[in-house]
C-alpha cells in the first residue's frame, strides 16, 4: 500500500508540476553532407546546439557513460546505491566527497537550475523519474550532451566540438570526447586554450582510469595519450548567409540544406571576381542560384556579391527580391502558344508598330524587323512579336500558369497585369525564374526546387508539353544568337546549354538563365539600389557570368542533350507564312509540329484578283465586265505592313484600287484607327492647343479613305496618309471609312485645361 501510495503521490505531483523541458537551440543549418555551415545564437545569447541521436556515436556514448553514469542504461534515473554510498561518505567525513548525480539528475539540474542543498537533489530526484518516465534513455543521454556547460557562452558536446575543434561530435576522437567530458566539471577553471596543460594532465588522468577499468583497449588509451591538444575557441562558420537567414524564419533547430560547398565557395569566388572587375561601369550586385535538374535540389545559393559588403546593401537578399524579369518569360509564352496550336517555331508574325489601347511596345533597339518567324522572335527576344502572341494566347492563361509555380507577386498582383508583364511589367524573383527554368530541362514539368532535405513533397505542375519544350530547348540552344557575348571566347570545352537573357526598363536587372540536361543556373546582376547602369544587360554583362559558371561545375561534360519526344514530329511549311503550303508555295522549310494540336490550316497569303488590262483598276464579282480583264495573283499584305513597307519605303505590289464605279459596299477588314486610341481620355492646353493625329491601317485593296468627325465628314486622304485636326471639348466620335464603303467608328473624351 505504501509504494502504490508513493506511486499515485508522484503522479499528482508529475500533473501538478510538469516537467519543465522545452528547451531553445541554436538554429544551425548543415550543408548536403551534414556539416555545419552558419548557426544563430540563442535569444538568450548561448551557443547551444542540438547534438543528433545520430551524431552520438560508439566511442562518445561508451566515453560518456563510463565517466558520468556507468549504470545509466541500468537506474531509473535515480541511482539508489550511489545515493547511500554518497549519504554515508559525507555524513561520516563531515565533507562532500562523492555525489550521486547520474546522468538523468545532471539533466534536470540543467533544466531546472537552484541552490545546492538538500531539497534541490530531491526535486532533481523528482524530474529525473519524470524524464525516466517520458523520455528513452537514449533520448536523456542526447539531451545530457545538448545541455552539459563548457563555459561562457558554450552548451552541449555540439557547439563544444565545432567551436573548439571544428567537427561534428561523431568526427571526435576518444582523446577529444574525453577532453570535453571534463571541462563540465569545472568549466571555470579548465578553459581550452587558456589552460591546456592543466587540461591535459586531467584528460590523460581520465584515460589511465578508464585503462585500468578497461573500458578501452590498451592500443587506444595509448594513442589517445599521446594525442596533443592544440584547441582554442573559434568561431562558428557564417557561410551561405543569405539561404541561412531566410530560412531560419521558417523555423527549426537543425536546417539540413541540399548545398554542396565546394560548388558554393566555387560561385561564390566567381561572383565576387566578376563583380569587382562591373564596379567601374556602376554595376556593384549578382545573385546565383543553382538547381541540380536530376534532383531538383537547390546546391548554391549566393544572394549578393559579398554579405558585408556596404557600398551597396550585400546583406540584401537579392535571390529572394522581387525584380522586373525583362524577356525572360517570353520562353514559358511561346511554349504555351505551342501547346495551344496556335503558333510553332516556324509561324510568321508581323514585328511592326502596334498600339493596344494606348499600350505601343518597342522592340529593345527601337527598330522593326517585318515579317519574322516565331523562332527568329524567340533568338532574337522581339517584344512586338511576344505582345502579340500573349493577346493570342491570353495573358490571364499565362498569369495562372505562373501563379501555380509559386511566383507569388504574379499572384498577389493578378487583377493588375496585362500584356506589358511579358516585357516584364511584373514582379518575380531569380528563385521563382530559375524554379520554372528547370522545369525547361525536366520535360516541361514544374517541380518546385528543395530548398532542405525535408523538402520531400514537391509540388509538380505541367508548365507545357514535352514536345513544346522540346522546341523551346532547341531555339534557346543556338549559339549563333545576337544576345551571344560580344566578349566571350571561352566555348571551346563549355557544355551545351540552352539560355535566356532579360533586361528590365531602366537597365536595373539583367537577368540569364542558362540549363542543359544537369543543371539549371539563374543569373541576376545589378544594383540593389535600383539605380539602373547605362552598360547593363542580360547578354553582355549576366551571359558571361553564367558561361564562367557552367565552365566550372560542368566543364567539358559529354554533352547529353534533350531527344526529341514521340508527340513531336516535322512537317514542311511555307517559309513566307509557317502554315501548310498550298500549290502556289514555292519556298518550303522543316518545322516542328504537334500532331492534332498545332494549326493545319492551308497557307493563304496569295489571291488571284481580276484586273483590267492595264493593271489600274481591280474588279469583284459583281462589276467584272464580261470580256476585258485579267486574272493575276497577289501577295495579301496586312494593313499594319502596309504601313512599315510605306514608312521604310519598301516597294511591295500593291492590289489596284477597285473599280470606282462599283457601288457593292463590301464585308471584311474595315480600317482600323490607330491615332487616337479608342476610349481614352485627351487633355488639350486651352491657350496652345496641340492638334491630334488621325492615323489609319487598311486592306491592300485600298487606296483612299475618308474621315468623319461626329458624323460630319472632315476629309479624305489616301490610305496610310496622316491628317490632324482640333477637337471640341466632350465626346467625340471619330469615323473612317474606306473605298469600298468599310467603316470603323471610336469614341474619345476631350477636356480643355489651362497650363
Amino acid at each position: 500500500m505504501g509504494i502504490l501510495g508513493l506511486v499515485l503521490l508522484f503522479f499528482i505531483l508529475n500533473w501538478i508540476f510538469p516537467l519543465p523541458d522545452k528547451v531553445e537551440y541554436s538554429t544551425i543549418v548543415t550543408d548536403n553532407k551534414g556539416e555545419v555551415v552558419n548557426a544563430f545564437l540563442t535569444k538568450d545569447q548561448k551557443w547551444r546546439m542540438k547534438t543528433e541521436l545520430s551524431e552520438i556515436s560508439p566511442l562518445l556514448r561508451k566515453t560518456i557513460i563510463a565517466k558520468e553514469d556507468k549504470h545509466f542504461y541500468s537506474h531509473p534515473g535515480v541511482n539508489p546505491f550511489a545515493v547511500i554510498r554518497a549519504f554515508f561518505n559525507n555524513v561520516f567525513r563531515m565533507r562532500r566527497t562523492s555525489g550521486a548525480s547520474t546522468i538523468t539528475m545532471q539533466v534536470a539540474k540543467a533544466l531546472e537550475p537552484g541552490k545546492r542543498n538538500i531539497w534541490s537533489k530531491i526535486r532533481e530526484m523528482f524530474r529525473a523519474f519524470q524524464l525516466e518516465l517520458k523520455y528513452s534513455k537514449d533520448e536523456i543521454l542526447q539531451m545530457y550532451l545538448n545541455l552539459v556547460p563548457y563555459g561562457g557562452n558554450i552548451e552541449g558536446v555540439k557547439s563544444a566540438s565545432l567551436l573548439y575543434f571544428k567537427k561534428n561530435p561523431d568526427h571526435l576522437s576518444l582523446a577529444e570526447i574525453t577532453t570535453l567530458s571534463i571541462i563540465p566539471n569545472h568549466p571555470g577553471a579548465l578553459i581550452l586554450g587558456r589552460n591546456n596543460d592543466l587540461i591535459v594532465k586531467e584528460r590523460n588522468r581520465w584515460l589511465k582510469k578508464f585503462a585500468d577499468e578497461k573500458v578501452f583497449t590498451q592500443k587506444e588509451i595509448e594513442d589517445a595519450l599521446a594525442e596533443p591538444l592544440t584547441a582554442t575557441r573559434g568561431t562558428v562558420p557564417h557561410y551561405i548567409p543569405h539561404l541561412a537567414y531566410k530560412l531560419k524564419k521558417q523555423g527549426g533547430d537543425i536546417i539540413k540544406t541540399n548545398i554542396d560547398m565546394e560548388t558554393q565557395l566555387k560561385t561564390e569566388k566567381l561572383v565576387d571576381d566578376y563583380t569587382r572587375a562591373l564596379r567601374l561601369k556602376n554595376i556593384k550586385n549578382a545573385a546565383v542560384i543553382i538547381i541540380d535538374n536530376s534532383t531538383h535540389k537547390v546546391i548554391t545559393y549566393v544572394g549578393s556579391s559579398g554579405f558585408y559588403d556596404t557600398t551597396d546593401g550585400g546583406q540584401v537578399n537579392g535571390a529572394n527580391a522581387v525584380r522586373e524579369p525583362g524577356s525572360t518569360l517570353k520562353p514559358l509564352l511561346y511554349g504555351m502558344c505551342f501547346d495551344e496550336g496556335l503558333l510553332t517555331p516556324k509561324t510568321v508574325i508581323t514585328d511592326v508598330p502596334v498600339n493596344y489601347e494606348g499600350y505601343a511596345p518597342e522592340n529593345y533597339d527601337e527598330k522593326f524587323n517585318g515579317y519574322v518567324s516565331i523562332e527568329y522572335a524567340l533568338e532574337h527576344s522581339l517584344n512586338i512579336p511576344a505582345v502579340k502572341s500573349l493577346r493570342l494566347l491570353g495573358h490571364e492563361k499565362m498569369i495562372q500558369k505562373l501563379s501555380n509555380c509559386h511566383f507569388k507577386q504574379i499572384q498577389k498582383d493578378r487583377n493588375k497585369l496585362g500584356l506589358s508583364m511579358i516585357l516584364g511589367g511584373c514582379g518575380t524573383t531569380l528563385e521563382e525564374l530559375t524554379g520554372l527554368f528547370s522545369s525547361f530541362a525536366n520535360e516541361g514539368v514544374y517541380i518546385s526546387p528543395a530548398y532542405t532535405q525535408n523538402d520531400t513533397v514537391q509540388q509538380r505542375v505541367n508548365v507545357m508539353s514535352p514536345a513544346a519544350d522540346f522546341m523551346i530547348n532547341e531555339i534557346l540552344s543556338k549559339v549563333n544568337r545576337p544576345d551571344f557575348p560580344l566578349n566571350w571566347t571561352a566555348t571551346e570545352r563549355m557544355p551545351k546549354i540552352a539560355w535566356k537573357t532579360g533586361t528590365s526598363y531602366g537597365k536595373r536587372d539583367a537577368w540569364s538563365i542558362g540549363y542543359n540536361k544537369n543543371y539549371t543556373v539563374g543569373i541576376w546582376v545589378g544594383n540593389f539600389s535600383g539605380i539602373g547602369a547605362a552598360e547593363l544587360s542580360g547578354a553582355n554583362v549576366a551571359t558571361p557570368l553564367l558561361f564562367k559558371i557552367f565552365n566550372t561545375i560542368d566543364y567539358d561534360s559529354d554533352e547529353e542533350w534533350f531527344t526529341q519526344p514521340k508527340d513531336c514530329d516535322i512537317r514542311q511549311v511555307c517559309s513566307e507564312t509557317g502554315l501548310v503550303p498550298s500549290d502556289h508555295c514555292t519556298n518550303l522549310v522543316t518545322d516542328y509540329f504537334i500532331p492534332l494540336i498545332s494549326s493545319t490550316k492551308v497557307c493563304d497569303n496569295w489571291q488571284e484578283i481580276m484586273i483590267s488590262p492595264d493593271e489600274k483598276i481591280s474588279y469583284c464579282k459583281s462589276c467584272a465586265p464580261q470580256r476585258g480583264y485579267k486574272k493575276k495573283w497577289y501577295k495579301v499584305v496586312e494593313p499594319d505592313m502596309q504601313a512599315w513597307f510605306e514608312e521604310n519605303r519598301i516597294a511591295y505590289q500593291k492590289i489596284p484600287p477597285h473599280n470606282p464605279d462599283c457601288e457593292l459596299i463590301f464585308k471584311g477588314a474595315a480600317p482600323s484607327i490607330t491615332s487616337p486610341v479608342n476610349g481614352t481620355e485627351y487633355l488639350i492646353n486651352k491657350k496652345d492647343p496641340e492638334p491630334l493625329q488621325l492615323i489609319s491601317k487598311t486592306a491592300n485593296d485600298v487606296s483612299k479613305v475618308y474621315w468623319y468627325i461626329n458624323n460630319k465628314f472632315y476629309k479624305s486622304c489616301n490610305a496610310g496618309e496622316k491628317q490632324f485636326f482640333i477637337p471640341d471639348e466632350g465626346p467625340v466620335k471619330i469615323s473612317c471609312t474606306d473605298d469600298k464603303g468599310r467603316n470603323r467608328d471610336i469614341r474619345i473624351m476631350v477636356r480643355y485645361i489651362n497650363l
